[in-house]
């Protein structure tokens, strides 16, 4: 098996024991999320906290696409990130990355990113719309991901568990995370607008959304909120339409295994 193990050069000094605490993954029990696909396990490197992110081993096509044509989830989280960094937007620090790989075939990554200590994701504010300062987060939300606009970054999995908000002396701040699919590049206002549509399934959010980023842009305030509402329930649809494809399927899987 093939190794590719880089580190943040800020961190040299242990790059040996995080090499060590990745080949000992299994052993760590602290488990962040419901581990369904990816698995993420929290670890301490010298006194400090740190996630370390295992990913799912992908399907065939994909260990012949990763091993020689495209860049892996960990290694595009971590370079996304010190861009991100770069560019002046919140993320964990991007500690390092591990890939392993046969001469044919792409196999196992991680990647390790500082464990932040956040209030709250998104997800909140959609499930708690008694939320404290529920209208002041999703303005400041807003704020941010224009900002995120007009410094050419497209988040394309902007949903609602991927936005960390972590409550300051002066507001909020708002950190990215999963990051391994992200563009970046020159946004006009449909790529923009698009953006939101993950985010929620209510109506009364989306109406403060699209006015604070009215003001944000100087456009027509009714035509933002007309193509985000738009976009939203059309992403809605789809989305609700594979669960329900999905149901069937397995339905007719577990019938199947049970006849």
């Amino acid at each position: 098996m093939q190794n590719k193990f880089i580190i943040h050069t800020d961190y040299t000094s242990v790059k040996t024991q995080v090499k060590e605490t990745i080949a000992n993954f299994d052993v760590y029990q602290d488990t962040l999320g419901d581990a369904e696909r990816n698995v993420i396990k929290i670890v301490k490197i010298e006194d400090k906290k740190y996630t370390i992110k295992s990913f799912k081993i992908p399907n065939l096509i994909n260990q012949i696409a990763y091993r020689f044509f495209r860049k892996s989830k960990a290694e595009r989280s971590y370079n996304y990130a010190n861009k991100l960094l770069e560019l002046g937007i919140k993320t964990p620090f991007p500690l390092a990355y591990d890939l392993y790989t046969t001469p044919f075939l792409f196999k196992k990554s991680y990647y390790v990113s500082e464990l932040l200590e956040y209030n709250l994701t998104y997800r909140e504010l959609v499930h708690q719309p008694d939320y404290p300062d529920h209208e002041i987060i999703l303005r400041a939300f807003t704020r941010f991901t224009y900002d995120l606009h007009q410094k050419g970054v497209l988040f394309l999995d902007h949903s609602p568990g991927n936005t960390l908000i972590v409550k300051t002396d002066y507001g909020y701040d708002f950190y990215l995370v999963d990051l391994n699919r992200m563009e970046f590049k020159e946004l006009d206002l449909d790529a923009r607008i698009r953006n939101f549509s993950r985010l929620t399934p209510k109506k009364e959010m989306v109406a403060v959304m699209s006015d604070e980023y009215a003001k944000l842009t100087g456009e027509d305030e009714s035509l933002i909120y007309q193509k985000m509402w738009a976009l939203t329930e059309a992403f809605q649809k789809k989305y609700h339409g594979k669960i329900a494809m999905k149901k069937k399927i397995f339905f007719w899987k577990k019938k199947y295994r049970n006849s």
